[in-house]
Order: structure tokens, then sequence, then C-alpha cells
């Protein structure tokens, strides 16, 4: 980790912007490049949307499943993506009636995701911005959720992606950053069986030595009010064929919990 934090440094790094942009088009294409990450939602979808539940006390309408309608004083739960992608993660949440902010550093990704959202007739408010970008637009926005979902690995200032979640969040809000751990399990299933071998993702996708521990986020994550609530690792199940949650494996895929004090 560096440790030499440069606040004027952005978070945007125009070879990884560039490397999605190319493969923009096939974020809902379920048997494209993004397969994986289709069979992997579930799995982060049902943790976010559970934890929120849980902890904001929050219960189901009789009428449907918007569970995140009614937070506080009839107004919906407000939460932002930060690294949307092609609204993957954004979409479900919206559709259970949380208030979606998400934003894109690539252009590409946005135009994908406005149209699947035109589309699928979900309200959502798609803009193109990094994290640092938007808060210069929206200095006083603040959220109650603030996602950072396989999004921190591919940034090219970590301190300051991390400090604009905390920035985004009011007091007592949740922060979720999920990545991949960075060990020689991890160098072996993420990387070379999943670009190599089984060709889940395009080579190139992961630079391994981009990955984080998760006490390297945790250390940054306390110089910003940000305390540590919950971790969970994510393994997939060869005999149910499906991505599970397990708090004692965190070796490669994990999400981390953070309330903003």
């Amino acid at each position: 980790m560096n440790n030499h934090y440069n606040p004027e440094k952005s978070t945007i790094d125009p070879i990884e912007i560039e490397k999605f942009s190319k493969i923009a088009d096939e974020w809902w294409d379920k048997n494209g490049k993004f397969k994986p990450l289709h069979f992997f939602n579930p799995a982060r979808i049902n943790y976010i949307k559970n934890y929120l539940q849980k902890y904001f006390n929050l219960q189901s309408n009789t009428n449907s499943e918007k569970i995140f309608t009614n937070y506080r004083d009839n107004q919906a739960l407000k939460i932002i993506d930060i690294g949307c992608g092609g609204g993957l993660v954004a979409e479900p949440l919206a559709l259970m009636g949380a208030e979606i902010t998400a934003i894109d550093a690539s252009d590409k990704n946005i135009a994908v995701a406005k149209i699947h959202s035109e589309k699928t007739g979900v309200a959502i408010n798609y803009l193109k911005a990094s994290s640092e970008e938007y808060l210069k637009q929206f200095p006083q926005q603040k959220f109650n959720v603030v996602l950072a979902l396989e999004v921190i690995e591919h940034v090219a200032n970590i301190e300051k992606l991390i400090s604009d979640c905390a920035t985004l969040g009011e007091s007592g809000s949740l922060i979720f950053i999920a990545t991949i751990n960075r060990n020689i399990k991890s160098l072996l299933t993420a990387k070379f069986i999943a670009e190599y071998v089984l060709r889940w993702l395009p080579i190139g996708t992961h630079d391994w030595q981009k990955f984080l521990k998760p006490s390297e986020i945790n250390e940054i994550a306390n110089n910003y009010q940000l305390e540590l609530k919950k971790i969970c690792g994510f393994e997939y199940s060869i005999i149910k064929n499906q991505w599970q949650q397990n708090y004692k494996n965190i070796d490669v895929n994990y999400i981390m919990v953070f309330e903003k004090k």
C-alpha cells in the first residue's frame, strides 16, 4: 500500500475505463463477457438487501417487494452506487423501492445502463462521473447507503475513493466495499483459472497486484470515521452451482460493511 496519500490524484484510471468501455455493450448479456458477474450478482444483492433490511429495520410492503420505499418520513432509502457499470446492482435495488443515484466514469457504461433502465421502466439517476467529480457537482448531497462494489481494485487512488465514500454517507449511513483479496489462492482462482483456464473473464480483466487485503481497506477506512461492522466472503458451490455467503472464508471474494460515525 502507498503510505503517501495524494488527495489531488484522481480515482480515474484511464486504462481501466477504456478496458470496460470496450465491452460495455455486453453488460446485460447474460451469456456474454459479464456472464460470471450475472451469476455472482444474486448472492451480493441478497446480502446487501438482507443487511439493509435488518440495519434500518425495514418491513416489506404487503403488496410488493419494495422494502426500501418507506425508510424515513415516507421517503425511500437513498443509495449511491459508485462505479455502477451497466446497472446490474442499481436496477435490482431500485426495483426494491430505493432511490438510486448510480455513477460511472465511463460514458459508454452509463449510456448502456440508461437504455436498459428505460426499457425496463426502472427510475434511476444515472450520471457519468467519478466519485470526486460527483462531489464537486453536488458537495452537499448525502446518502443512507454508499456502494463501491468490485470497483476499488480498478481505481488509481484507493484512499481517495474510500474518503469519497465516507463523505457521501450521512452520519449513521452504511458503506459497502466489495473486492478480491490478495493472496496466492486469489492469484490462482480469480486470476489464472478464471481468466486463462475457464475463460470466465476476458484475459487482463484483473491485475492481481491491485487486489486488496481487508486489513488494508480497514486501515484506510479508520481514518475517515468508518467503523467496520461486518465482513463476509463469497464462494462458489460446485454442488449447488451457485455463489453463496461464507463468513469464515474471505480468501477470495469478500464484502466489507462500514458504518459512518
